[in-house]
């Protein structure tokens, strides 16, 4: 850690180095005129975390997770807070990964930088997806060119030509980690996530591939289908194992802490945690809190001639577990006791709901101990490459090529990585776990659950359920998914969208440039897809979507 420490020193003086004038670089002693490859390297990796405190509590918790119904709370606007991912790969991600690249370019061992740069590209990738999954159009192909070409008013590439460009990045990344690595520098301690294990860059390479795959599906099929077929039949394929998976992992780093609760507390939806229950799903501890039925309540209950809500169940075994809905408006009656307690006397007053287990996405949450409590972030996980795979079997995409197993196969391999990961955050958190040892009997037990196992009728809506679920702490990938696909549906049998009343925004606005500066760009951009320039009304941020969602279905509405 002092070593990492000591890289982001020093890759902050050189990043702020980088910005000087050339003139003053060339003459000031104390500026760094050429910056350590491993200081921007670690700097732009610990920047597309570090940044994420902001975006939990801004959009995730009070937005995306709403939207997508993996929680409820309090409906606020989208501050003016929020869209920071956009800002964070401008200024800390893109400048220093470009510039490795200018660098080692130029150095007479330029070859055996071959592997950095292949993975410079996929840490960058990794970032600008979440940036124009919310925003659209964006400079890249011209972005960071000012010092080096005089570029200093860059095109906004479209949508389509972004995924088209970072597939062909990606694919020529893979290329290069799966050579031979022989005297090929590595990062050391510089690479935070991988120490340098080129097959699993390669792995994170593919699983993005399979994240753009997705994305194109409406839009154009036979893309997704050759991108399937590309990952497939490369030798590295996937994440697909706990130690390939993309994880942040600090022992004094707790983005969140006590802004848990910013603005209003996090509750669960009916829709989620009925299904949670009706399967006995592992996860459900882990995601949620119980209420405060415990004990002698019922006796309690008795003594004072009290009765509950209509909507418990008071011989549910699980009736410490609760939620409502996730539009509040749809069900007021019951949306009254997320802040009011079930009062039967003085002395015994019970919360009904379930609130999101706070240290599983905060670990020092209420704890002021530097030893309690550590957080994972996991990035990208295996089950998110398990259940495309899976999708894209069971749609038939598979057809003239190794899937390596079937639909059914992926979908079990995805639940199970699922559960493991959940329950690995869970133990480093001290959030409470669902099992210790290895939990093959309660993960067995889950799959051969009726309403979880393939039954051959809605095997597609099974796929897509779990793959939601696991998206709990991912969610800007949870908001894509419920975007692309409609689900969970509306009239589902299986699991049941909550009502909702109020219009969602599908993506970002995305604020008019300083004047004087990229204006003519931006609108541009802005007209070219069909936004109104500078509008952050929802009836437009709800209407005028982006290019991958044209042809998506609206809320709830699945196919």
């Amino acid at each position: 850690m002092k070593r990492i420490a000591l890289y982001i020193s020093i890759g902050v003086i050189a990043f702020s180095a980088c910005k000087k004038d050339f003139a003053e670089t060339n003459t000031n002693p104390n500026v760094v005129s050429v910056p350590d490859v491993y200081s921007l390297f670690v700097y732009s990796l610990e920047n597309m975390e570090s940044y994420q405190g902001t975006e939990w509590v801004w959009e995730n918790l009070e937005q995306l997770l709403r939207f997508s119904q993996h929680l409820t709370t309090d409906p606020y606007e989208l501050s003016t807070n929020i869209n920071s991912r956009y800002r964070v790969l401008y200024n800390n991600v893109l400048p220093n990964l470009v510039e490795i690249r200018r660098q080692t370019a130029m150095r007479a061992d330029a070859d055996r930088y071959r592997n950095i740069r292949a993975a410079s590209y996929v840490a960058q990738i990794l970032h600008a997806l979440k940036v124009t999954d919310m925003n659209g159009s964006m400079p890249y192909s011209q972005a960071i060119k000012a010092r080096t070409d005089g570029e200093y008013l860059p095109a906004y590439d479209t949508q389509q030509q972004l995924f088209d460009t970072w597939l062909g990045e990606l694919s020529r990344a893979v290329d290069s980690l799966t050579m031979p690595s022989t005297g090929q520098y590595t990062l050391g301690a510089a690479d935070i996530f991988y120490n340098s294990d080129w097959q699993n860059w390669a792995k994170l390479a593919n699983s993005l591939k399979m994240r753009i795959a997705v994305r194109y599906e409406r839009a154009d099929v036979n893309v997704t289908k050759r991108v399937f077929r590309e990952v497939m039949t490369s030798a590295p394929g996937v994440i697909d194992a706990d130690a390939a998976q993309l994880v942040y992992t600090r022992p004094q780093y707790n983005p969140i802490g006590n802004d848990i609760d910013y603005r209003s507390p996090r509750f669960a939806t009916s829709s989620i945690m009925n299904f949670l229950k009706s399967t006995n799903d592992p996860r459900l501890g882990i995601y949620f809190s119980p209420n405060d039925l415990v004990g002698s309540f019922r006796d309690t209950l008795t003594k004072y001639g009290a009765t509950l809500p209509a909507f418990i169940n008071i011989n549910d075994p699980l009736v410490r577990y609760q939620g409502g809905p996730a539009d509040w408006t749809t069900d007021p009656a019951t949306a009254t006791w997320y802040k009011t307690t079930f009062d039967v006397s003085a002395n015994n007053k019970y919360r009904l709901m379930s609130t999101i287990n706070k240290r599983f996405f905060a670990p020092r949450w209420g704890v002021f101990s530097a030893s309690n409590g550590k957080m994972m972030d996991y990035m990208v996980t295996a089950a998110e490459g398990c259940f495309y795979i899976a999708e894209f079997i069971q749609k038939g995409y598979g057809a003239g090529f190794d899937t390596k197993g079937t639909a059914e196969d992926w979908y079990k391999k995805g639940v199970t990585s699922s559960i493991e990961t959940m329950n690995k955050i869970a133990v480093a958190a001290e959030s409470g776990a669902a099992y210790t040892g290895d939990g093959t009997a309660l993960i067995n037990a889950y799959l051969n659950n009726v309403n979880v196992r393939f039954n051959g009728t809605n095997d597609l809506e099974r796929i897509y359920i779990q793959q939601y679920l696991n998206f709990y702490r991912l969610a800007n990938e949870a908001f894509v998914f419920v975007r692309r696909t409609g689900y969970p549906k509306n009239n589902s049998t299986y699991y049941k969208r909550n009502a909702w009343n109020e219009p969602i925004p599908r993506r970002y606005p995305l604020d008019e440039p300083p004047l004087g500066t990229n204006n003519a760009n931006w609108l541009k951009a802005q007209q070219d897809q069909g936004f109104t320039p500078g509008d952050r009304s929802v009836p437009s941020l709800s209407t005028q979507r982006l290019w991958f969602d044209k042809n998506s279905p609206d809320f709830g509405q699945g196919q």
